[in-house]
């Protein structure tokens, strides 16, 4: 009986999560409320507070959903001792998770809420550090493979692996912001594999 209660309980937590989606993507996380993701769910607004304490820790938890198998998966490959050169590396690395995103309509959905359906303000005015964790994480890994490629020689000289670091980030987070915003539909996702092998090129010896 216990385990039946923990699997609903689990059930339930997977629901709610599921409907937070669909409904910050639908209206936007700023005029989605705790009742409409409710009933979007099938559930009272106290199951809701039962598992999470306000709409930012469940948009954290719709965030993580997605966040954590999609990290699994490129740091995977990001640290993957068969590629001989890190700057290999990191190029199939953000390939991979491109091309998770294009395989993945979950994934595609919550960085579109995260890009353009989410405004920083009210009760998500102070989660700013929160929110831009990853990407302090994306640039302290990608350093220290910028790094071990400065130390094998293949990093091409004068570029400083904290700089190439930035620079990746902004790279890569550009592409996301394209993808997902101001230039969604054009028909961008075609040429990204190209894009990021450009712009690795740039940076080898």
């Amino acid at each position: 009986m216990v385990r039946k209660t923990k699997e609903e309980a689990e059930k339930t937590r997977k629901d709610i999560i599921e409907a937070a989606r669909s409904v910050f993507h639908s209206c936007g996380v700023s005029r989605s409320s705790l009742d409409k993701v409710a009933k979007e769910a099938g559930v009272t607004r106290g199951a809701i507070y039962w598992h999470f304490k306000d709409k930012a820790e469940l948009f954290f938890a719709m965030r993580e959903d997605v966040f954590a198998p999609m990290l699994e998966r490129t740091d995977a490959i990001l640290y993957d001792p068969a590629f001989a050169d890190p700057l290999d590396a990191i190029q199939a690395s953000i390939q991979e998770f491109f091309r998770a995103l294009e395989s993945c309509s979950v994934a595609r959905e919550v960085f579109e809420i995260m890009i353009s359906r989410c405004e920083y303000v009210d009760e998500f005015a102070s989660i700013q550090q929160e929110v831009g964790r990853p990407a302090r994480d994306f640039v302290a890994k990608i350093e220290r493979m910028y790094r071990a490629a400065s130390d094998k020689g293949s990093l091409r000289e004068g570029i400083e692996p904290g700089a190439a670091a930035l620079d990746t980030w902004a790279f890569t987070s550009g592409l996301l912001h394209l993808t997902f915003g101001c230039n969604k539909g054009a028909g961008l996702e075609q040429e990204i594999p190209a894009m990021i092998v450009r712009h690795i090129a740039m940076r080898r010896r």
